[in-house]
């Protein structure tokens, strides 16, 4: 007898899996994880089995209707199951498939707004056109023709979009779902883009009178704190909003944490006065997660907003141009080498940058130590002399 619906509802989980046959080799497979539709056929002599779905995702008539399709394919000579396995693997070979399998492998290891980006560009500018072709049938054409598109609102974004669809295309080549990255064939077809640098106070003059600004803000006082430790560590904006006091040690004047553009551990050798300015915060944030810790969440389970430093430099009279908050970074750069005279491959390792030996190894997190704790609090001390209005002498430049 052909099931009902009321059967199949009432079918029940039992110990051991067991079938209820409907009709025309289909049945239903009940077990302890749900209800499964069946198909048993045979092709070129071989005994097969097909999924329909699952049940009440797909109801009775659903099932049916799915059978009978199936059937129909028999009968032509197309074994339905070689038909689904080829479908499904040609679906995972589209460029959307593949790019966001891409994504999920190396999103964990970039820092969330980066991974946003990434995946709002791929979703907005070329998956709409390109996402359900095979990646293998993209031209250098093809590509372009979406580039241009982008180009007309915004020349950089098409230039990032490029780079993205490069590494989906070299990943889909170790993969072996393509054989080429043909992104490669549009080196020079985008004009090139006018990246600006971040806005940077690097006169000393002006430098002390950023520094006296601050110190007379009158915001909050993590931001206050957050704007005072931001040129004596000049870490990465989101490294310093997101610090988390379990990574900072008062006691040995560290701050280790991952850094989150590279993936890899990083040491800030602590001057006296950022070790002060973190002192006197820990009261108010110390009991939460963040040492800089957003407003709207009393226990500190959120850092502070990606605006908020920005934000305050604006309230300070500092306009975009003038100065940025990432502009501490390039601050320390350019004084550290031209007026302090620190070696150029300190510097790089304190900035995190991707410092190499002369066998192309990367340097690991502890090299140059002692010498970088000099640094930061020569640097510190040579900050609190622009601070007072002083003259501050340079150091002389190593032979």
């Amino acid at each position: 007898m052909p099931l009902s619906d009321t059967a199949v509802r009432n079918a029940k989980a039992k110990e051991k899996p067991y079938k209820l046959a409907d009709e025309k080799g289909m049945y239903l497979l009940a077990n302890k994880a749900g209800k499964y539709w069946r198909f048993d056929y045979r092709f070129e002599g071989k005994r097969k089995t097909l999924a329909l779905g699952v049940y009440p995702d797909v109801n009775l008539k659903e099932a049916r209707d799915k059978r009978d399709n199936v059937r129909r394919q028999i009968a032509q000579g197309i074994d339905p199951g070689a038909q689904k396995k080829a479908t499904k693997a040609a679906e995972s070979e589209t460029f959307e498939a593949i790019a966001r399998e891409w994504f999920a492998k190396f999103a964990p290891n970039w820092a969330k707004n980066h991974s946003e980006k990434i995946i709002r560009r791929l979703e907005r500018d070329i998956f709409p056109w390109l996402g359900k072709r095979p990646i293998r049938e993209i031209t250098a054409p093809d590509l372009l023709t979406v580039l241009r598109r982008i180009e007309g609102r915004a020349l950089e974004t098409a230039h990032r979009a490029l780079q993205n669809c490069g590494q989906i295309f070299r990943y889909a080549i170790a993969t072996g779902r393509a054989d080429r990255d043909i992104s490669a064939d549009l080196k020079g077809a985008l004009p090139p883009a006018k990246l600006g640098h971040f806005a940077a106070v690097t006169d000393p003059k002006k430098i002390g009178a950023l520094l006296r600004a601050i110190d007379a803000f009158e915001g909050t006082f993590p931001v206050k704190c957050a704007l005072k430790l931001a040129p004596l560590v000049f870490v990465r904006p989101g490294e310093l909003r997101t610090a988390e006091w379990e990574h900072i040690d008062l006691d040995r004047a560290e701050w280790c944490y991952t850094v989150t553009k590279t993936n890899t551990p990083h040491i800030v050798p602590l001057s006296a006065q950022a070790v002060e300015i973190l002192k006197e915060l820990h009261p108010l944030t110390g009991h939460g997660r963040y040492a800089f810790p957003s407003v709207r969440t009393l226990n500190g389970d959120k850092p502070m907003s990606d605006m908020a430093l920005l934000a305050a430099l604006r309230r300070m009279g500092f306009e975009k141009d003038e100065m940025s908050v990432h502009g501490f970074r390039a601050l320390a750069r350019t004084v550290l080498d031209e007026v302090l005279g620190f070696r150029p491959d300190i510097i790089e390792h304190q900035l995190a940058h991707t410092v190499r030996d002369p066998n192309g190894r990367a340097y690991n997190r502890t090299k140059h130590l002692e010498e970088r704790r000099r640094m930061m609090q020569a640097w510190a001390d040579y900050l609190d002399g622009l601070k007072r209005g002083a003259d501050v002498i340079p150091l002389r430049r190593p032979a």
